[in-house]
């Protein structure tokens, strides 16, 4: 469970330190009205300009000594403060790569950025805060109200009916605004995912002229925003009007009732003044004590959201030691595997059952939605299975631990993602220590070769977020690359290739072929000329297996299989099972150039038969 406090135990000294220092500046602060009452009693009264000029000094001293504590205080919370938040900063992002990708879908990319700067942001400041004035303010309210006793107890009173009063308002208006902060960062939870969505897909919504579309959304989800800053504000900003109109009114009374007892000769002038001023204090610290309950309050919200990231357990749970690693021939193997998705109606997989051998390539193909990338996001327990068995040399995943599972895998998803840094720092994501000799290797066998040799500097060229200065194929051949820099028993490239022509997709299969070895590889497709030369296809349909086989056999027993490939190739089907690959549609795009290409072998035939009718006249002639 998260505690604030478990975190400030590493600054237990500058947590000490920092109120301390600040209850001893509120300490001198509290002499300087009685040494204010002897000027004007006895220095000005008297004409006493050596008087004036020595209680002068100790106040110059006060305040000296007030300000070397302050900003000893001030430095000692800052320094615990920040600490705090780098060590809760740390943890979180520590935790939030420990979730699966369950938890990962289920909380959301923008919320756990928020919940990473902003939330954390508003913990550090009301740590900093805390430490600053939750001891110095209430001390000097009540040192107040004690020193004024000192100087008149009839005066006093009017402390005694003004502080209650002032908690009143303080604290209710505390109570009424967190559940109001709260939904303040909700809100700020939808401009942030609102925003991240347009930036990241701000060539799609240019691309559809959406972005009048766009501003209004963010215009109405900032306006929320803005209303319920805007309600809470207002609540909260009753609270300086009140308290000033509370003290001011006790002002007020203390300078009637002092005036009557000056009147009298109970009281000096002196004391009177005193007694505003300490009045003046309590408003001070009343003014900054309400600034500081609102930033708790603010806190208070921020950290229950930073709780509830951490309150999240990851549904899949690492083995603590792993297994002894024992090569066997079945590599990959699914054993009436089911798998559901977290509050889905119908399973993405149902009863999958299959073997991979070691140096196998099996192809995964099916229609979108088929459960085709959900398959093998299993091998590497990016998910757990929620019925059945999915093991990797004859071992159970769950066997093993992460870093020993995950060590022998090489997974390129479906998304390209490479990161701002050189092409070297990318292809050794995986292996750190890969040599140059490695890394050439690899870019040869992905066909990225003519990727290096394009850019200014090769492999140090830098790339920008997300390898956007790159094309679709040149970032999916590199992060092909990657993976198998790392040479992996397991390499899984999940449509990997979808942005490639057809003849660097044939190329890139038969570097595969003759270049991993004993590596068993998966690989999912759209395309059934990627995974026709493929030891075993397996066929998905709406999760279940449709077919298992080679190209020829789901030819002659699987219609699924057969439908996708004559979807992708003529309908004429050969005795041998080879089809042709170019479709009508890809030799005539329309309609017209189709009737172009007719017209002109029409014309052809025409002119050959022209050509032998002459032949045949000259030959009788």
């Amino acid at each position: 469970m998260f505690r604030i406090r478990d975190y400030l135990k590493e600054y237990k000294k500058e947590s000490i330190i920092a109120p301390l220092f600040k209850m001893l500046e509120a300490s001198f602060e509290l002499f300087v009205p009685l040494v204010m009452a002897a000027i004007v009693d006895t220095g000005i009264r008297q004409r006493d300009d050596g008087y004036i000029i020595k209680m002068g000094g100790i106040l110059i001293l006060l305040g000296v000594v007030g300000l070397v504590c302050s900003i000893t205080a001030q430095y000692f919370a800052a320094k615990a403060s920040v600490g705090f938040g780098k060590s809760v900063r740390r943890d979180l992002f520590h935790h939030i790569n420990s979730l699966s990708y369950r938890e990962l879908d289920q909380a959301g990319t923008s919320t756990l950025i928020t919940r990473m700067t902003s939330d954390i942001n508003q913990l550090q400041s009301g740590v900093n805060m805390f430490l600053r004035l939750f001891l110095r303010s209430p001390f000097i309210i009540v040192g107040a109200m004690g020193m004024a006793f000192t100087v008149d107890v009839k005066a006093a009173l009017v402390f005694v009916v003004a502080i209650p009063l002032l908690s009143v308002v303080v604290f209710g208006i505390m109570l009424y605004s967190i559940p109001l902060y709260q939904k303040v960062q909700v809100a700020l939870d939808r401009v942030t995912q609102t925003t991240r969505e347009n930036l990241a897909g701000a060539r799609v919504i240019r691309a559809f002229c959406r972005q009048e579309d766009e501003k209004q959304q963010f215009r109405n989800e900032s306006e929320r925003l803005m209303g319920q800053q805007l309600f809470v504000g207002t609540c909260s900003a009753w609270m300086n009007p009140v308290t000033y109109v509370i003290v001011n009114a006790a002002i007020i009374a203390i300078i009637r009732i002092g005036g009557i007892r000056v009147h009298t000769g109970r009281l000096t002038q002196g004391d009177v003044i005193a007694l505003v001023n300490y009045m003046s204090q309590i408003l001070v610290e009343l003014v900054k004590l309400a600034n500081l309950i609102i930033l708790l309050t603010k806190a208070a919200a921020s950290s229950r959201r930073v709780a509830e990231v951490f309150a999240m357990s990851s549904s899949i749970v690492e083995h603590p030691t792993g297994v002894d690693l024992r090569p066997v021939q079945d590599k990959v193997e699914f054993r009436d595997v089911s798998f559901t998705y977290q509050d889905a109606k119908e399973p993405a997989l149902r009863h999958i059952s299959f073997t991979a051998k070691r140096g196998q390539m099996i192809g995964i193909i099916g229609g979108t939605g088929s459960g085709k990338s959900t398959l093998v996001n299993l091998i590497p327990r990016f998910y757990d299975a929620t019925e059945g068995e999915v093991l990797v040399d004859g071992v159970n995943v769950r066997g093993y631990s992460f870093h020993q599972l995950r060590d022998r895998i090489g997974v390129v998803p479906q998304r390209a993602v490479l990161f701002h840094g050189t092409i070297a720092a990318n292809l050794r994501l995986g292996k750190e220590e890969a040599t140059e000799a490695e890394l050439k290797r690899a870019v040869r066998i992905a066909q990225a070769e003519d990727v290096i040799a394009g850019t200014k500097d090769g492999m140090d060229e830098m790339l920008l977020q997300g390898g956007k200065n790159l094309s679709g194929g040149q970032r999916q051949r590199l992060t092909i690359a990657r993976a198998l820099v790392r040479e992996p028993e397991i390499l899984i490239l999940d449509d990997s290739a979808s942005a490639l022509d057809f003849a660097t997709d044939a190329k890139l299969r038969q570097a595969l072929s003759e270049e991993t070895g004993n590596m068993t590889v998966f690989v999912v497709s759209q395309r059934a000329s990627s995974i026709r030369q493929a030891d075993q296809i397996l066929v998905l349909e709406d999760g279940g297996m449709a077919g298992l086989g080679t190209h020829e056999e789901l030819m002659k027993s699987c219609n699924v299989y057969r439908e996708i490939v004559r979807s992708q190739t003529d309908d004429t089907v050969g005795k041998s099972g080879e089809h042709n690959i170019h479709k009508t549609e890809q030799r005539y795009p329309d309609e017209g150039e189709k009737e172009q290409e007719t017209g002109r072998q029409n014309r052809v035939q025409r002119k050959g038969k022209s050509g032998r009718r002459s032949r045949r006249r000259r030959k009788n002639g």
